[in-house]
């Protein structure tokens, strides 16, 4: 086998890419990306007008995009968009499980309907995905890439009420190393990002919530959904075949280590 010098490239023609929780924020940002660099994109979230307004960008720049409705809590709907892609493009190969939901809530306070709400948006949604789109790549002979969206918050809990939010990134974080593990012989890879404070709709209701907490950073700022394409790109793109069940922290040097 021979590479190139540099082996690198951000060419994901080819490809079938589903973003989740792509209305707003990073997920927005990821799919507007991943069609930039050729591949066909299939755009979901629960709220459809925002994923349209998305889908049209996409096409107005010569995309490739396909809006799916999705709620990531129900397990049939998951099946059923799954595929309702694959049967106008052909199995998805990239899968970006951005979809996820804060608790914003004290553990001793919190409702059990909020704790299924997150767990099964958080971890429950992004392993019967992966799971999905998985047992399909395996059939048809097909490698794929899978990026989950965890969290800093997986590995340091900064109080305000979201110990359930910070175990369910940590739950992603495992999940992700032991997904690769089984699913490495197939060539499916699997890795995740963790993000540190940045500029999303999930971030302004935390603002609103605990006041300006970009004061106490070392560069008193937020990260924007831009700075993250590299590292999306690193783990969807043809060089990075050999890295599997590896997280990439995010965090502009606000946590600790």
């Amino acid at each position: 086998m021979t590479f190139p010098i540099p082996n690198i490239s951000n060419d994901l023609t080819g490809n079938v890419a589903m973003v989740t929780g792509a209305s707003s924020g990073l997920g927005w940002r990821f799919a507007q990306v991943i069609a930039r660099c050729g591949a066909r994109v299939v755009v979901t979230a629960r709220r459809v007008d925002r994923q349209e307004n998305l889908a049209n960008e996409i096409r107005a720049e010569g995309g490739e995009v396909l809006a799916l409705a999705l709620d990531v809590t129900g397990a049939a709907q998951i099946t059923e968009v799954v595929d309702k892609a694959a049967s106008q493009w052909g199995p998805i190969t990239m899968l970006v499980n951005n979809a996820g939901i804060p608790d914003a809530q004290y553990a001793t306070r919190m409702s059990i309907d909020l704790i299924d709400r997150v767990l099964d948006t958080n971890i429950r949604a992004p392993f019967i995905l992966s799971t999905e789109i998985a047992r399909r790549l395996i059939a048809s002979g097909k490698p794929g890439r899978i990026v989950n969206i965890a969290s800093m918050a997986a590995f340091s809990y900064g109080g305000g009420g979201a110990a359930l939010y910070s175990t369910s990134k940590a739950a992603v974080i495992r999940m992700t190393e032991s997904l690769a593990v089984e699913w490495a012989r197939f060539n499916i890879n699997v890795n995740a990002i963790a993000p540190g404070a940045f500029s999303s709709e999930m971030m302004d209701g935390m603002l609103a919530r605990l006041g300006d907490i970009t004061q106490h950073f070392p560069r008193k700022r937020l990260g924007q959904p831009e700075q993250m394409d590299s590292t999306l790109l690193y783990f969807l793109a043809p060089a990075s075949e050999c890295v599997t069940g590896t997280f990439i922290k995010i965090d502009d040097g606000q946590h600790e280590r």
